[in-house]
């Protein structure tokens, strides 16, 4: 990862760019120590060009961010790219850090201490906290959702066609070594969300694919039975336990939440909840 130093009269923007993992956090921290000891205490810290970052480099901005505040300035995380902005809204890091959409934003932030957070643009993120999920049973595909409720052909992530098999798409909520928590809001089909409850109803197995945004690991994959299943205005909320999990995923998985504990705990130190 490079870091690009650029300097304002009353702020400093550093600006990031490749993968912000582990080995980088000590660099970060020191460009950090040595703008307090030069007496510039208010950072933005850009990161558009950071396509990658794992829980320690988390860790390490919020650590900045204290540093700064001790010295009586402040963070502000300016332009997250779409892996950056997703692994941020999922920790909660976007409360203790105001994220915001351009630079121009975040120096007004810095001098006129706003604490004002630009919402998430949905549009904009990539598919790394999907769920694409399909029924075990095929039959079941038949009775609840017929071909002409299913919408095109396609996988609704990427768009290639998946043949006669249907696959729908959902976004994880929360995710542990027990299993996974996803929203669904029926895809392109014209189901309602008491049909996809039916669908979708207690004890239904499923094959899902999900990615770990904070680990270096491609799709993971795992068969699930639905433990719980909560009907909203526009579309579901599904509990799925963990059926048949391979070794290594569930490794990863087991990092993930210690990850993701890690950064609760840092979250509520710098929160003081």
């Amino acid at each position: 990862m490079q870091i690009t130093v650029e300097p304002g009269d009353q702020h400093t923007v550093l600006h990031l760019r490749g993968e912000f993992d582990t080995y980088y956090c000590p660099h970060l921290q020191e460009e950090i120590d040595e703008l307090v000891k030069a007496g510039a205490n208010r950072v933005a810290l850009n990161l558009r060009l950071v396509k990658f970052i794992n829980s320690t480099a988390l860790g390490a901005i919020i650590k900045a961010s204290k540093t700064l505040k001790a010295a009586g300035g402040k963070l502000v995380i300016s332009r997250p790219s779409p892996f950056c902005r997703d692994i941020l809204s999922k920790v909660g890091l976007d409360r203790v850090v105001p994220v915001v959409d351009s630079d121009e934003a975040a120096i007004a932030a810095l001098l006129e201490g706003t604490t004002a957070t630009a919402a998430g643009d949905d549009s904009a993120l990539d598919d790394a906290g999907s769920v694409l999920f399909g029924l075990v049973d095929g039959d079941r595909v038949e009775h609840f959702l017929p071909v002409a409720k299913r919408g095109p052909a396609t996988n609704p992530v990427h768009g290639h066609a998946f043949g006669s098999t249907w696959r729908g798409v959902g976004r994880m909520s929360s995710l542990d070594t027990e299993g996974l928590y996803f929203l669904w809001n029926g895809g392109q089909t014209t189901l309602t969300p008491f049909e996809m409850g039916q669908l979708l109803s207690l004890g239904t197995e499923l094959v899902v694919k999900f990615r770990l945004p904070l680990l270096r690991k491609g799709h993971c994959e795992a068969t699930v039975t639905i433990s719980e299943v909560d009907e909203r205005a526009d579309g579901v909320k599904l509990g799925a336990s963990f059926q048949s999990i391979d070794a290594e995923t569930r490794k990863a998985v087991e990092q993930y939440s210690q990850d993701l504990a890690f950064l609760k705990k840092e979250l509520r130190q710098a929160t003081g909840e």
